[in-house]
């Protein structure tokens, strides 16, 4: 089973009222939102997203009529809403990443260990696979998003191989593409001995292009500022570096109010800095406990961040 991360440290930031109303916008498994439940009373409600299909069965197998179920992204998270008549929610809780469900199921791609198809789509419903997107793509593309959201320094040598290979026969399984990607890094010198798998990266950055991620958590994050009540929570759980800095960078751009001209009159000043300033950024970042990354090592790479919305604003971008 999917062990959640941060699992109370996530829903004792959220500061769950009996009867509020939030979101879990990647409801996985439901540890985070099973939690949120627990904390409910009978006019709670809980709305979850999630673009996986087995994530949507999982939902709806709890029998629960403060939980309301969307089988979408996140990034649709202020249109859901609104089509459910709720103006606004007393916390949104954000679990980026992939589930060890997910990882650990050989079908679905995502794992570099373990022989399956080359699909890695979060929803299997939609959109082109891995092995697919891999069939047509150009070098200089490929290389790029190796190198852009893999942070992989010989993005380049393994954008050529996969090409190079991809023209004696197609991609189309987990265990070719990571061969492919580990003689390059072996060849140049690092093998298997190192801390992360070769194809660590070069997994990753394809999943992450070919789901959107970075793109979707850019839209979200401000449709979660608009729909917040004053004083809601945004708990937001990352697993990479690209995810924190976009995270972070928002966090503080909304937090900031000291961009107004420095010698307007001290109530003018201070009405503009209170309508421009959206979150209050809460505490510093959290990661698990060394006990938590004992039990389970997933976590080792995971921030949380938390903010609160400061007063009505509304981001219009």
């Amino acid at each position: 089973m999917h062990a959640p991360v941060l699992l109370t440290e996530a829903i004792d930031a959220l500061c769950v009222k009996a009867d509020g109303t939030y979101v879990d916008g990647t409801f996985g498994q439901g540890g985070h939102s099973r939690l949120i439940l627990s904390r409910l009373g009978e006019q709670g409600r809980l709305i979850v997203f999630d673009k996986d299909p087995t994530a949507i069965l999982a939902a709806k197998a709890i029998q629960d009529k403060r939980l309301y179920i969307e089988h979408s992204s996140y990034a649709n998270l202020q249109t859901a809403l609104q089509a459910l008549e709720i103006d606004g929610v007393d916390g949104i809780l954000l679990d980026l990443g992939v589930s060890s469900i997910q990882l650990d199921k050989a079908t679905r791609g995502f794992s570099f260990r373990q022989e399956g198809p080359l699909d890695m789509r979060m929803d299997t419903s939609r959109g082109r696979t891995a092995a697919e997107w891999l069939a047509t793509v150009t070098e200089t593309d490929l290389k790029e998003v190796i190198r852009d959201y893999g942070e992989e320094r010989y993005a380049g040598p393994i954008a050529r191989a996969v090409v190079m290979a991809r023209a004696q026969q197609p991609i189309t399984t987990t265990l070719q593409l990571a061969e492919i990607v580990a003689a390059v890094v072996r060849a140049r010198g690092h093998g298997w001995e190192y801390r992360q798998h070769p194809a660590t990266r070069t997994f990753q950055a394809i999943r992450i292009h070919l789901n959107q991620e970075l793109e979707e958590l850019s839209m979200t994050l401000p449709q979660c500022v608009n729909m917040l009540n004053p004083a809601g929570r945004l708990v937001v759980i990352s697993f990479h570096s690209l995810e924190d800095r976009i995270i972070k960078r928002f966090m503080r751009q909304q937090a900031k109010s000291d961009r107004l001209p420095r010698k307007l009159p001290v109530r003018a000043h201070e009405a503009l800095m209170h309508s421009q300033q959206t979150l209050t950024v809460i505490g510093k970042k959290i990661r698990p406990s060394a006990d938590e990354i004992a039990a389970n090592p997933r976590a080792r790479s995971a921030i949380m961040r938390v903010a609160e919305k400061s007063g009505t604003g509304i981001i219009t971008r």
